[in-house]
């Protein structure tokens, strides 16, 4: 059975990575978890309405930009951010990253990232690194590298089965001590979600303002970088959370298979993350949800409403529309670090026709709990072990 769950999720991560290089990049606008304008099935043109709920109340329906502190491109599915120059404090190599969330909610509101105070418990050993700013500001980091030079490679199996993959690699690996998370000691000890996106290269050799990046220098979901302005562009993720349709950003993984899969960093040290408690105390996750075997159509493919799942995006239909949990707005157990959790639609749930597109936690676990959806393979039903952290950016309901 161990085995058999191992080739499973192998399996899986590959159709993730086939899908992370369509749906975003291609732009396919049949498949976008975009809403539709309240105009449709109306006798007044779009204009006519007023602003949405979510400009009064953010908690209410409607757009809502989460991660504030960059520009979004919905038509590209990217986020231009600013990008922080900070050194390793023993060596003085350059440190590029950026900044998603923070335990501190009052920097949080004036930063424009995320709050997660959920982070307050991941500082266990390797999870966070430690950090102190200099006089002139420069954050200084103790330890923690990463190395982007090696070459992304996911190489499916022979179709029809894709799986396991014959190959793969992350396009970028952090050392034993390297984590996304930091505690900055000069800053009431509070905890930043801090990804790495290059490491001891100059300035001058990130130069790729309006051209594509070199992939051997920085991190797989750069779009563009520049250092001269001081801003970096970075691939989002479609997804759900609750029913309504989200962008995420997906950073680094907690092993080397999710991390090539993902376009993210393989980072060693959030392999000290506990995993499997969800919204207990002193629990660093939130769950996200995956599925083996959604909805496909062969004939319909990006068109089909129901579309979801590894399968479908194995097959070019495009991403495979994970569902996340809590986000902030719409609920208080937000964490960037999302425990994966892999459902396999049963033989009975095909039987009887229930396979459909699932967009939200709790309907998830009610057909989990009635039998239709299990763990890969048939296992119990529950946490991979994965950790990926996937800082929440854009709400659009």
């Amino acid at each position: 059975m161990y085995k058999k769950f191992n080739k499973t999720l192998a399996s899986l991560f590959v159709i993730s990575s086939l899908c992370a290089a369509v749906a975003i990049a291609e732009e396919s606008g049949d498949d976008e978890v975009r809403p539709s304008p309240p105009s449709i099935g109306t006798d007044i043109p779009v204009t006519y309405f007023g602003p949405p709920p979510s400009s009064v109340e953010p908690e209410l329906i409607g757009p809502v930009q989460l991660l504030r502190s960059g520009v979004l491109d919905e038509d590209a599915g990217t986020i231009t951010m600013p990008l922080y120059y900070g050194k390793l404090k023993e060596t003085g190599e350059a440190v590029w990253y950026v900044i998603t969330d923070t335990t501190d909610a009052e920097v949080a509101v004036a930063l424009g990232v995320n709050h997660a105070g959920k982070l307050a418990f991941a500082d266990n050993s390797r999870s966070a690194r430690i950090a102190e700013t200099d006089v002139d500001g420069t954050l200084m980091f103790h330890w923690g590298a990463v190395d982007f030079s090696p070459e992304r490679i996911v190489t499916p199996g022979e179709l029809p089965n894709a799986f396991p993959p014959a190959a793969f690699q992350p396009g970028s690996v952090g050392d034993e001590l390297y984590s996304p998370l930091v505690k900055i000691i000069s800053a009431g000890d509070h905890i930043y979600n801090a990804p790495m996106i290059a490491f001891n290269t100059p300035a001058e050799d990130l130069d790729f303002c309006d051209t594509t990046p070199d992939y051997s220098l920085v991190h797989d979901k750069v779009v563009h970088i520049c250092p001269e302005e001081g801003t970096v562009t970075l691939a989002l993720t479609p997804g759900f959370s609750f029913a309504k349709p989200v962008l995420y950003l997906s950073t680094d993984t907690n092993d080397p298979l999710p991390a090539a899969l993902e376009g993210a960093t393989y980072a060693p040290g959030l392999r000290d993350v506990a995993v499997g408690a969800d919204d207990s105390l002193f629990s660093a996750v939130e769950r996200i949800f995956g599925f083996v075997n959604g909805p496909v159509n062969l004939e319909e493919g990006v068109t089909n409403p129901q579309r979801q799942g590894f399968e479908s995006a194995l097959r070019g239909e495009g991403d495979t529309l994970n569902v996340l949990g809590g986000i902030p707005t719409v609920a208080t157990d937000y964490s960037p670090l999302w425990d994966l959790n892999l459902g396999e639609w049963s033989q009975a749930a095909i039987d009887r026709g229930y396979v459909s597109r699932l967009t939200e936690e709790f309907q998830i676990l009610g057909l989990v709990e009635r039998g239709f959806i299990t763990g890969p393979g048939g296992a119990p039903y529950g946490s991979t072990g994965f950790i990926i952290n996937c800082p929440i950016v854009h709400r659009f309901l």
